[in-house]
């Protein structure tokens, strides 16, 4: 007798609205952050070293834009620091060359230049650490910082001549305009970095928007990459249930030819709702309202963009 009861009670089980309820399941997809590399600089492409598809690391080469010019300029640059540096070994004794007010009006201009340099470097400083310009045109802040730095040095020294003796005069400006040829080599450097565009984060190549021989344009994304990092799942949860859910918790994910056991951590929680009907929120109405909520997926795995997912609490 208790087998026949036991049998029956089973079939209910199966029958809507009898037996125990299935944990509580949210829909959402998946989505993608992606990271978009662009020349600060436009430019002609000359060379794409990567394929769509393909994983790379953070500073390896994705395509280069073509730099005859800022070469030129960089090896300009060099040459006169070659011949500032010749210049400074064979000094000649010499009388100095500028008067003192004039030397003076021209540092009040170099230190002005120098703080705006300051100001440029600190703010580039700031938003790399963001991850928001490259490392090219940080090191470009920096070298033009160097080359401001030098100019006021140069110019100091340069004040000095009027009050030293003629050789020792001029061995400091030389050592001056040295140290400002080398910084306008450095400056010129920068300025030829950037024509060398590196993979920003680890991750993998999503689109190629040009190909080689296509000009591209100053901040124009030409290649677009997901981090490894970058997926993360979207869904909707009623007013009701958001109290189930808290920033950092675990998850429990699935879909369709998803490996088992995917989990994701609670990373976002919308503060307004998505769906607003235009009534004053009543106890009944409330329930209208539905929230998104973001969460990384823990470890990434092979799951795609744009892929349908469902959503569970974690036992975990």
């Amino acid at each position: 007798m208790d087998g026949i009861l036991a049998g029956l009670m089973g079939l209910l089980s199966f029958i809507p609205g009898i037996g125990a309820a299935p944990p509580p399941l949210w829909n959402g997809y998946v989505e993608a952050d992606y990271v978009y590399a662009a020349s600060p600089g436009a430019g002609t492409i000359e060379t794409i070293a990567v394929s769509e598809g393909e994983m790379v690391t953070r500073g390896e080469t994705l395509f280069t834009l073509e730099a005859r010019q800022q070469r030129a300029q960089y090896d300009a640059a060099l040459a006169r620091a070659a011949a500032a540096r010749a210049s400074l070994e064979n000094l000649q004794p010499g009388s100095r060359s500028e008067e003192v007010d004039v030397i003076r009006a021209s540092l009040m201009k170099a230190e002005a230049d120098l703080s705006l340099a300051q100001q440029n470097f600190a703010r580039s400083v700031s938003l790399f650490s963001e991850a928001l310009i490259p490392a090219a045109q940080l090191d470009q802040a920096r070298a033009t910082l160097a080359s401001a730095q030098a100019a006021v040095e140069q110019l100091r020294a340069q004040l000095k001549v009027a009050e030293l003796p003629a050789r020792d005069a001029q061995q400091i400006a030389a050592e001056a305009n040295l140290a400002a040829a080398e910084a306008d080599a450095a400056s010129a450097k920068a300025v030829l970095d950037t024509r060398t565009i590196t993979a920003p984060a680890d991750g993998r190549i999503e689109r190629l928007y040009f190909s080689a021989g296509e000009v591209a344009g100053a901040g124009t994304p030409v290649a677009s990459l997901i981090g490894t990092d970058a997926l993360k799942i979207k869904f909707y949860v009623g007013e009701a249930e958001r109290g189930q859910f808290a920033l950092g918790q675990t998850i429990a994910v699935s879909c369709d030819s998803c490996v088992a056991g995917l989990t994701a951590r609670v990373s976002h929680f919308a503060s307004d709702p998505q769906f607003t009907p235009p009534i004053i929120y009543s106890r009944d109405e409330r329930r209208r309202l539905v929230f998104l909520v973001e969460a990384t997926i823990d470890g990434q795995n092979e799951i795609l963009p744009g892929q349908p997912v469902s959503v569970g609490l974690s036992n975990g």
